[in-house]
């Protein structure tokens, strides 16, 4: 799966000895440019990938990853691994985002029905009235 986005934080490298050798884990995260931005956390493991990524604050990135789940304790947690991480022209993203939200002045209330009119257009006249809406 990819993911397109700009890396918002990086946090402290993990480090840590298992039976294959010593190991190294960072963990990202990733925001989105849609309409309602989401976020995503993921890790990086091995520290060949992760300078090879080179991945810092503020960059413009494509994130290919895969998401397993495991469980401890009687309990599942989700793992969401990168496994190749591309830097994206931020000039690109500039016309394929969707609208940033505006909110709206305190000016543009609803129109109000003119003088006279009926709020609500009439019901259609039917010979079988009943309660049912359907």
């Amino acid at each position: 799966m990819d993911l397109q986005g700009k890396i918002i934080v990086a946090l402290p490298e993990r480090k840590g000895v298992s039976a294959r050798g010593e190991w190294v884990l960072q963990e990202f995260v990733v925001e989105t440019h849609d309409t309602y931005p989401r976020k995503m956390m993921f890790s990086v493991f091995g520290q060949d990938r992760l300078q090879r990524f080179n991945i810092k604050v503020g960059q413009e990135v494509n994130v290919s990853f895969d998401v397993d789940a495991r469980e401890y304790n009687g309990r599942w947690f989700n793992s969401i691994r990168a496994y190749d991480v591309r830097l994206v022209d931020p000039a690109s993203i500039a016309g394929t985002g969707a609208a940033p939200y505006v909110a709206p002045t305190q000016n543009t209330a609803p129109a109000a029905p003119a003088p006279g009119a009926a709020p609500f257009p009439p019901a259609p006249e039917e010979d079988n009235i009943d309660d049912l809406p359907f």
